[in-house]
């Protein structure tokens, strides 16, 4: 058999042993009332439950090995991508791991697409080995791609919505909540329409229960949001809580400058429009309008060219 009669093959078992992989790992959970259920039965079963099934064990167990090949960094590198990760809402202590390890899996998986293209229609020779290199290359940084691509969005979302949290945070607080109730007051109001920033200010809270300093937990809220309005209002507030100031006023006053900040940057888009219209319409209108306006007239002036 040659390698165009095995390719189709094996892309065909690839695509079974996949959806069999995410049909096991989605579609065979048993519900919680079957699961006590086993648990009365069985009481061995109760130390296993904690324990991941099916797929998340696979990829659990294999995670670590597959980010030894770029799991070599320093300290600081390492803090910069949990940081990253965190921007992202990934809190998890593994989650750096897994997403080395996705990357790995997105280098090899690409190098073997690009080697089956590459081998199928230029053979071992140069453009094969550059089709193989260059697919490697893409899928290794899809994921970079798509983690700042929800870095970005996630920081936007908690910077428009932040306002209305600390408006609600101001009411909580005047109305003789502490700012601890306050927290998770607005935490569980505004989930819906905020989540981002509600499942920090939920984590903070759980922080807090734990036994954690406030003055560290509020540092920690500003770091993994990674937005500067956050970090300042998380200064505020370290500030106020140091020195006993109001804490209201302060919220107060910072909800105002951000709504005051949101009005501006609505400002500068509006005053960029006309400038970046400019370019579709030279593009797009402007040859449409000189073709009207402009082309009976050459046809008349070819016409007469060649009469004469």
């Amino acid at each position: 058999m040659d390698f165009t009669t095995i390719l189709p093959i094996a892309i065909f078992g690839g695509i079974t042993i996949a959806a069999w992989a995410i049909m096991s790992a989605f579609g065979g959970e048993d519900t919680r009332a079957t699961e006590r259920l086993e648990e009365f039965k069985n009481p061995l079963l109760r130390d296993k439950k904690n324990q991941k099934k099916g797929l998340a064990a696979a990829i659990d167990k294999a995670a670590p090995a597959l980010s030894k090949a770029l799991g070599n960094k320093s300290e600081l590198e390492q803090n910069e991508l949990q940081v990253r990760l965190a921007n992202a809402g990934y809190n998890n202590p593994q989650a750096a791991t897994l997403y080395l390890a996705l990357k790995t899996l997105m280098l090899i998986g690409g190098a073997s697409l690009g080697a089956a293209y590459g081998l199928t229609f230029y053979g071992l020779d140069q453009s094969g080995l550059t089709a193989i290199a260059l697919a490697g290359g893409i899928a290794f940084y899809i994921p970079e791609i798509g983690l700042w691509w929800q870095v970005r969005t996630r920081k936007e979302a908690i910077f428009l919505s932040l306002p209305d949290v600390l408006d609600l945070l101001v009411v909580c607080v005047e109305a003789g909540l502490g700012l601890d109730a306050g927290m998770r007051r607005v935490s569980e109001e505004l989930k819906d329409t905020a989540p981002e920033i509600c499942d920090e200010i939920a984590l903070c809270n759980l922080q807090l229960q734990m036994g954690r300093n406030r003055r560290e937990v509020l540092h920690d809220l500003g770091v993994r949001t990674g937005v500067d309005d956050v970090r300042a209002l998380v200064a505020i507030l370290i500030q106020a809580d140091r020195f006993g100031s109001s804490i209201a006023q302060a919220l107060r006053v910072q909800s105002d400058s951000m709504r005051v900040k949101r009005r501006q940057i609505a400002e500068e888009k509006a005053q960029k429009t006309s400038v970046q219209m400019l370019f579709p319409m030279v593009i797009f209108i402007f040859p449409g309008i000189f073709v009207v306006l402009v082309g009976p007239a050459a046809i008349k002036m070819i016409d007469q060219m060649l009469n004469k």
